[in-house]
């Protein structure tokens, strides 16, 4: 017999407990994003910093095996902080000269472009209706007044350098904390997981390390390719300071997708003052064009691939969706992020179907090591039959 209509609908109601237990889901939720946003600032910071406590752990137990581990990390950390101001060394000069060569030369150029007007009946023709050159040539002579003006703009700009510096000390020392203290967190939470579980994170944290070791020395392998060719077609246009010009773009090229647009930019505009206008610029332009689809398309697919066993077309959708989210930060991390995803589902797959010991699934046969070579084939006679 159906029960009566009353019983239905009154099992049909919602009961108050339910409603205010998911009012209070949604409000711990909203909360807790809330909070998240608020200290975005310093959570970006806590992840830059393990993101190269992992890239820098590899220097660190190669150097461990020759001197100790407070040496090891001092000599890599000392090197990563050294880095900047020998790059600013070695291109701060030249930049301070060309820059003083352009307000030095500047009328010399507005009369060059004067006379290159004047020869060009149509350019003529429009520089006789609007009188460019005369205004052009007014502009120059007022440029080396200006350069005092210029005090405004460089105190904004050492604010900003202060900022930087605060924010590179702020992350190089939770860094340090992280890679110094790193292993025994680790160990300690291993430990305190049942047997199979702690083998197999231990198998992920170990896989993840050496696939963010490897990102980094792609993206150095890709960086350093950029720098060399750079550098040779810097020598082919005969442009000053190629060596500089070359670095610049090494460094910039450490930046997914828009590193070499900007390093054509900088190279470009030195080339626009010191080399041979328009011939130099215009060959600058085009090998930067079909080297940057090169590169995006076909070189650090390919080299990021082999690094962090990724595939090309994962390794491309990854940097385009960090990149759309989180900007450059986002970019510069997303194939190793993509990669830490793939361990992270593959190790647990292989945890839920009892894998635990199969010596294919080494994480050090993913950096070069190969398997251990498998059992070898049973008897041809095959195992005895059990007695009856």
């Amino acid at each position: 017999m159906a029960p009566p209509e009353d019983a239905r609908s009154q099992n049909d109601r919602i009961s108050p407990r339910t409603v205010l237990r998911v009012v209070l889901i949604v409000v711990t939720v909203v909360f807790t994003l809330y909070v998240l946003y608020l200290l975005r600032t310093p959570l970006s910071w806590i992840f830059v910093a393990g993101f190269i406590a992992v890239a820098a752990s590899g220097p660190v137990n190669y150097l461990n095996r020759f001197m100790k581990r407070g040496f090891a990390i001092a000599i890599v950390y000392l090197s990563l902080i050294l880095a900047p101001f020998a790059l600013l060394a070695l291109l701060v000069p030249p930049i301070v000269e060309q820059a003083n060569n352009l307000v030095d030369k500047s009328p010399e150029y507005a009369r060059d472009i004067t006379d290159y007007v004047n020869k060009n009946d149509t350019l003529r023709n429009v520089n006789e209706d609007y009188d460019v050159t005369t205004k052009l040539q007014e502009e120059a002579a007022k440029l080396p007044g200006k350069v005092g003006d210029v005090a405004g703009v460089l105190g904004d700009i050492g604010l900003g350098i202060v900022n930087g510096i605060f924010t590179a000390v702020t992350i190089i020392t939770l860094s340090l904390f992280m890679i110094g203290g790193g292993p025994r967190w680790r160990d300690a939470f291993l430990r305190s997981q049942p047997a199979h579980r702690g083998d197999a994170l231990r198998r992920m944290f170990e896989a993840i390390s050496f696939a963010t070791g490897n990102y980094v020395r792609g993206a150095l392998l890709q960086a350093t390719i950029a720098g060399i060719s750079a550098f040779i077609m810097l020598k082919i246009l005969g442009v000053p300071y190629a060596a500089a010009l070359a670095v610049i773009v090494f460094a910039l090229d450490l930046i997914p997708l828009i590193g070499a647009t900007l390093g054509a930019i900088l190279v470009g505009l030195v080339i626009l003052i010191a080399g041979d206008w328009p011939i130099d610029v215009i060959i600058w332009a085009i090998f930067s064009i079909v080297y940057q689809q090169v590169e995006n398309n076909v070189i650090q697919p390919r080299i990021q691939s082999k690094a962090v066993a990724l595939e090309p077309f994962l390794v491309v959708v990854s940097v385009l969706f960090g990149s759309t989210l989180f900007g450059v930060m986002g970019a510069l991390l997303a194939v190793p992020i993509a990669a830490a995803i793939q361990i992270a589902v593959r190790e647990y797959f292989r945890f839920r179907h009892g894998r635990f010991d199969d010596p294919a699934d080494s994480p050090r046969a993913e950096d070069g090591e190969p398997p251990p070579e498998p059992a070898g084939p049973a008897p041809a006679g095959g195992p005895e039959p059990a007695p009856a």
